[in-house]
């Protein structure tokens, strides 16, 4: 059976490759007369079930085959695999034939011809290699061979000739990948004209952008010698009413009442879906028109018109005070170019605890993980803003875009921070400058856990505890924050909300990248209103804005008020909805509900990374700061870790010892610990174990959970400077 299966998947593989040689001579009709059951191996999946099935489908036709044992099937796989990776590159090189050639120059020839040798070069070592391979394998063949004819047990016997088909796999494995790389070096050959075209089309587009933008330099400087050389036509220029020019510049974008104008957005995927019209109503003024397009179409406008005009206390700046600020760094040292030796890890993990690997630095940022759970306030002007709100709905508002503003920082940020050592803290004092403190404190180590607090002068208290909990599923790592977010406002309003998934793909190979998913229902326990934001994941074939982020506020009646849009690495508008209806269905089946709005506002926008930030780590400016020296923090202070400090000077491998010293103490501190836990139960006694130094759990009355919340202490601390009680850490 299995010579006739050879025989006929020779005149398989023959037919069909001749049908990829003459694809482009032969008709329809002489295509469709091929050999009966032919599968075409440039589509085929190649798949083995077990230690001797293979099975080969392609367009709905599926073939079982069975070999008569593992180094036959492995024989047949790689055929086969050969075989496809051939009859892919036939069609490819057909496809890059029927392009017009455009000639090179000599240089691009000569360097590809080199690169061509250089790659001829390594072919010729890997066939010396594969010549020894194939020699000292023939040899361990026959020296097994030559063992299996001795007269040795039965168990014994199946072991050598087990060993004998693993040593047959490998020598077949060898020479398929000597094939492979004879294959890729045809390839090379073969691609030599296409990179020869994209490379000349590259410089044509170059040179053309250099002239476009010499042009456009040169037309700049004669509207600016023009300017110059006519003041006297702008002072003899008619004053134009106001009214007039309320009328008159509309008429560029006019027929705003025309349906050509209104603008339709896609729904949510998930309900309540819905789909949002820009307003056009009688009543709207004309001047404003060009700014009602819709809540992601549009440009933001200033909302100052009266029948959308948030309370004018969101605005007011009267109650903050102006003071000089502190001038704080704006540049660290250059992230040093080392390169990671993974063997390196490895060698030095070998026959240790897995809790006792050291991680090198290599893998981190120089910041702590309490440092950027601090790193969320960077954008607090948004609560100080919404603590001079009246309307709750519009607080709300800015309470979501605050809430989508922490995820800003991460788009670029694919290193790990440190993992804050037990009891260490970290204080963020800003009081002088935008009226606000923040405390950190890692109240937990196993599981990991941190408590955060912020009081604002300016009417408003922000805490949180998180634990970190993350799956690793392959290709990507799956982190889920646990723990809610507190925020109350003078007011009395008592915002909750959890954060979202964070993804980071590409773990294993390629470039690592994040990515935000997710719902966020953030709620009012005062008032019963809501806000539900959705993270959209990205997808390569999804149509819409990468990192888009879309919401809806509704009242305590489940009346949606406001249409919030946007993308989490950039900026977050809001529109209010004027009416609402229901909508057809759509192809899954549910009613969309269309909300008709106003112009869209803008409520928050992404500060620019500083200057050469590729090369500090992608750290915003206020990351920057974060670690930067203060007098009068506490001993615990992260700014204080030796190892962090080191890695920010740009000293890894003092660092990675430093790293490496501080967790033994940390264990040690454990060990001890858990002695004396042993020694009170012993002796009938209680322990009370680990205690932070400034939070302490209580049970909140809202969410019904036990947490760690601030107890007080510390700034007075801070203003006696006495820090006596704090542990010695580091």
């Amino acid at each position: 059976m299995l010579f006739c299966l050879f025989h006929a998947f020779r005149s398989v593989d023959m037919c069909f490759m001749r049908i990829c040689a003459q694809g482009n001579d032969r008709t329809q009709a002489e295509m469709a007369h091929t050999c009966r059951g032919t599968i075409n191996l440039a589509t085929a999946h190649i798949d083995t079930e077990d230690a001797c099935n293979i099975v080969l489908s392609s367009g709905g036709r599926t073939y079982h085959l069975k070999a008569s044992t593992e180094v036959e099937r492995q024989r047949w796989v790689t055929a086969l695999e050969l075989a496809k990776a051939k009859a892919i590159r036939m069609m490819n090189n057909q496809s890059d034939d029927s392009g017009d050639e455009e000639p090179a120059s000599q240089s691009d020839r000569s360097e590809i011809q080199g690169t061509l040798k250089t790659l001829a070069n390594k072919l010729d070592d890997l066939s010396t290699c594969n010549d020894l391979i194939a020699k000292h394998g023939a040899a361990l063949q026959r020296s097994l061979s030559e063992l299996e004819a001795l007269r040795v047990p039965v168990e014994g016997g199946e072991k050598i000739k087990a060993v004998n088909e693993r040593a047959t796999l490998f020598r077949i494995t060898s020479n398929a990948m000597i094939n492979a790389c004879r294959d890729f070096l045809d390839l090379a050959e073969t691609h030599s004209r296409r990179w020869q075209r994209v490379l000349q089309y590259e410089r044509e587009q170059r040179t053309h952008l250099e002239e476009t933008i010499e042009q456009l330099a040169k037309q700049h400087n004669s509207l600016e010698r023009a300017w110059r050389e006519a003041p006297a036509l702008a002072t003899n220029t008619p004053v134009i009413p106001a009214t007039e020019q309320g009328s008159e510049r509309p008429r560029k974008e006019e027929a705003s009442d025309e349906d050509e104008d209104t603008e339709y957005f896609d729904a949510m995927e998930d309900s309540p879906a819905f789909i949002t019209v820009t307003a056009t109503d009688h009543t709207q003024h004309r001047r404003s028109q060009s700014n009602l397009s819709g809540a992601s179409g549009g440009h933001p406008n200033d909302w100052n018109q009266e029948d959308h005009m948030m309370s004018p206390s969101c605005n007011d700046l009267s109650g903050k005070e102006i003071k000089p600020r502190k001038r704080r760094r704006t540049h660290i040292a250059d992230k040093p170019n080392y390169s990671l030796n993974l063997w390196s890890i490895m060698k030095n993990c070998i026959g240790k605890e897995l809790s006792k690997i050291p991680m090198p630095v290599n893998f981190n940022e120089p910041l702590s993980m309490l440092q950027r759970l601090s790193e969320d306030l960077e954008y607090h002007d948004l609560l100080d803003k919404a603590a001079r709100c009246e309307s709750s709905l519009e607080q709300l508002c800015l309470v979501a875009a605050f809430s989508v503003s922490s995820y800003s920082t991460t788009v670029h940020r694919t290193a790990k921070p440190f993992n804050p050592l037990l009891g260490e803290t970290y204080e963020l004092d800003r009081l002088e400058e935008y009226g606000y403190r923040s405390l950190c404190e890692q109240v937990s180590h196993h599981p990991p856990a941190a408590a955060h607090h912020v009081m604002s002068q300016r009417g408003w208290t922000l805490w949180q505890e998180i634990t970190i909990a993350s799956k690793f599923r392959g290709k990507y790592l799956s982190i889920m924050p646990l723990g809610a977010i507190h925020l109350t406002f003078a007011s009395g309003n008592h915002y909750v909300w959890r954060k979202g998934t964070s993804t980071v793909h590409n773990i294993i190979v390629g470039k690592l990248w994040i990515d935000q998913s997710g719902d966020i229902e953030i709620v009012n326990h005062r008032t019963k209103e809501t806000c539900q934001l959705k993270f959209s994941p990205y997808s390569y074939f999804s149509r819409e804005v990468p990192r888009k982020v879309t919401g809806v506020v509704t009242d305590c009646d489940g009346q949606a008020n406001y249409i919030l849009s946007g993308t989490w690495d950039d900026k977050i508008e809001s529109a209010k909805i004027v009416h609402s209806s229901r909508g057809s269905s759509s192809s899954e089946g549910k009613q969309k509900t269309v909300y008709q709005t106003l112009g869209p506002k803008l409520l928050w926008k992404k500060y620019p990374l500083p200057d050469n930030a590729e090369n500090m780590y992608y750290f915003s400016t206020l990351a920057l700061t974060l670690n930067e020296t203060e007098e009068g923090v506490g001993r615990t202070d992260s700014r204080l870790r030796p190892d962090q400090r080191l890695m920010e000077a740009g000293r890894w491998d003092e660092a990675n010892m430093e790293k490496q010293r501080l967790e033994e103490k940390q264990r040690a501190v454990r060990r001890r610990r858990e002695a004396e836990a042993t020694d009170a139960l012993d002796d009938g006694r209680e322990y009370e174990g680990y205690q932070p130094l400034w939070f302490h759990q209580r049970t909140n009355p809202i969410t019904g959970e036990t947490n760690f919340v601030y107890k007080g202490g510390y700034w007075e601390a801070k203003d006696r400077r006495d820090w006596s009680m704090c542990p010695d850490i580091f």
